[in-house]
């Protein structure tokens, strides 16, 4: 515990020369005679720190004990503080080991980069959660993410349709999407020949019930890219939710506000597949949808924009809603 508290002061005075006894025993969390005995220990092992009194003084290390990254340029250097999600690595058990990088990282780097983390925090944070939701870290991350950081096969019992699913898994990775995880895995033991192996599949790691390491561990398909099989697994499950169609008559405002309501995608592609507008210059879309229900919700928003010209049930729903409308506002 000592050798790491040493280490971190060093590491500290490197990237912030001149800390009081003060700072040093706020950033360290112990108290100030503590930081002086420090201080001593660190000066009799042979690391060269002095301390200077006076208003401006404090502890120092002497100039030139200092490993630097070399060859890097601004941009790399705020980048490397940019990269990471706060939540994500306090989610992930990750905050302090990346508190520690930064910290090795603005000590090792030229004085003329010494600025870097204060720049990039000053100009950009990340927020991965979407608005209106307080973000909670699902609780058995943890384990997930030490399974998945060291290769270790897992047993996790997962809720599916309101049922409890036992499966061993080979965990690959996690994705954070819209404050929500998931665990990309294969189904299977390390046994099994990758052909007898299940495929990749996605689970909502709030949706665990149990995962308990198994004591065993896998050798990771080289091939796998999870950034991509991310990609085309999310389109893919995008696409598979638009189940029907909904028939729009939709004016020039809406069609800019269209794609900001529904699938970006399907918006897109069926604007692009809309003939000329009719003489009111408006367009007659097919949009893939959902359902008709959640059509309706969407769709409600864009008001005199869009009029629903099918299905038949769904065009009645719009015309009762706009009976009720003026009947408010008449």
């Amino acid at each position: 515990m000592r050798a790491a508290r040493l280490i971190t002061m060093v590491l500290l005075l490197q990237s912030r020369p001149g800390m009081t006894a003060a700072e040093l025993a706020a950033e360290l969390e112990v108290s100030e005679r503590t930081v002086a005995r420090d201080a001593a220990a660190l000066s009799e092992a042979g690391v060269p720190v002095y301390a200077e009194r006076g208003r401006t003084g404090g502890y120092h290390l002497v100039d030139g004990y200092r490993t630097r990254l070399t060859g890097l340029a601004r941009g790399e250097a705020e980048a490397l503080f940019l990269s990471g999600l706060p939540t994500a690595l306090r989610d992930l058990g990750l905050q302090d080991a990346a508190s520690a990088a930064r910290l090795k990282v603005a000590a090792a780097l030229a004085p003329s980069l010494r600025d870097a983390p204060d720049t990039v925090a000053r100009r950009f944070h990340l927020d991965a959660p979407g608005w209106f939701q307080e973000p909670v870290a699902p609780a058995l991350l943890p384990v997930v993410a030490e399974a998945v950081r060291d290769d270790l096969t897992v047993r996790a019992r997962y809720l599916r349709d309101g049922a409890e699913v036992d499966r061993a898994l080979l965990p690959y990775g996690l994705v954070l999407k819209a404050g929500v995880w998931y665990l990309c895995a294969r189904v299977g033991h390390p046994a099994d020949a990758p052909s007898a192996q299940g495929g990749f599949r996605v689970y909502r790691v709030d949706r665990f019930v149990s995962v308990e390491a198994d004591g065993g561990r896998f050798e990771r398909d080289a091939g796998f890219d999870l950034a991509g099989f991310w990609a085309a697994r999310s389109a893919r499950f995008a696409r598979s939710l638009l189940r029907t169609e909904v028939t729009v008559r939709i004016s020039g405002a809406g069609a800019r506000r269209l794609p900001h309501l529904v699938d970006r995608t399907a918006a897109e592609e069926a604007l692009a597949a809309a003939g000329p507008p009719d003489g009111e210059g408006r367009w007659t879309v097919t949009l893939p949808v959902e359902s008709p229900e959640v059509a309706y919700e969407q769709l409600l928003a864009l008001g005199a924009e869009a009029e629903v010209l099918a299905p038949a049930a769904l065009r009645a729903r719009f015309r009762e809603a706009a009976a009720r409308m003026h009947g408010l506002y008449r």
